[in-house]
């Protein structure tokens, strides 16, 4: 695989998983990024000390994280071939990183969503207001737009070039569902590849809140009728 790989990990107080996270990357990447999100605890010497790239960004909001390291990846003098995003809460399983960019490298594939299916999720690692989010979601997605996304999975793979052509803009909670739609709309090649998922180390600063879980549903819902009635 001599594609070059980098991954963006958003990171909000993950001071006792990012480390796990980082070292279970495969070698393969070219640079791991971590954004610290204003975090107030020790993620961010943390991250460094296991080598990673790290920046802050003291905007809250997982797509404020995710804009600032693609800032920085533009920002360089070769641009890579393949982004990756990753969650630094430990709930995904960074060596399955091979999975998820391998359809890229062997199919040419523009996108792709790592789908936490149901028999490999441990148990608990989906709360139930996320369970019915994604299958809400991805329906509406599926009637609109006739995609075949099961999963908003943070988890995924995308061409550089692809994902500039994006124009992302959502700077909260609709991050990854502006993605997925606005490759549809660009009709962009996708597929998902069942992943694991684990039991987040710490509590979900999105699921783990009612507050979070109703702004992360209003959210989503919110790009894709926007989308749907949108020429």
């Amino acid at each position: 695989m001599n594609k070059r790989i980098k991954v963006i990990i958003p990171a909000f107080n993950e001071e006792e998983s990012i480390a796990k996270v980082i070292s279970d990357i495969p070698t393969i990447v070219d640079e791991t990024i971590v954004v610290s999100n204003n975090s107030t605890d020790t993620t961010e010497a943390i991250a460094k000390k296991a080598g990673a790239t790290v920046l802050t960004e003291n905007r809250r909001g997982y797509g404020y994280a995710c804009l600032k390291g693609m800032e920085y990846v533009a920002s360089l003098k070769t641009p890579p071939d393949i982004i990756v995003f990753l969650d630094g809460d430990y709930s995904d399983y960074p060596e399955e990183l091979t999975k998820i960019v391998t359809p890229i490298i062997k199919e040419d594939i523009d996108f792709v969503i790592g789908a936490r299916t149901k028999h490999l999720r441990e148990a608990g690692s989906m709360t139930i207001p996320q369970e019915f989010g994604n299958w809400l979601a991805t329906n509406l997605m599926k009637l609109f737009f006739g995609a075949k996304f099961t999963d908003l999975g943070p988890f995924r793979a995308i061409k550089y070039d692809k994902l500039l052509a994006l124009q992302m803009e959502d700077k909260t909670y609709g991050w990854t569902v502006e993605m997925q739609l606005k490759a549809l709309k660009k009709k962009y090649s996708y597929t998902e590849i069942p992943v694991k998922y684990r039991n987040r180390i710490g509590v979900s600063k999105v699921s783990g809140t009612v507050k979070g879980a109703i702004f992360a549903g209003v959210k989503i819902l919110g790009w894709i009728f926007k989308y749907s009635f949108k020429k």
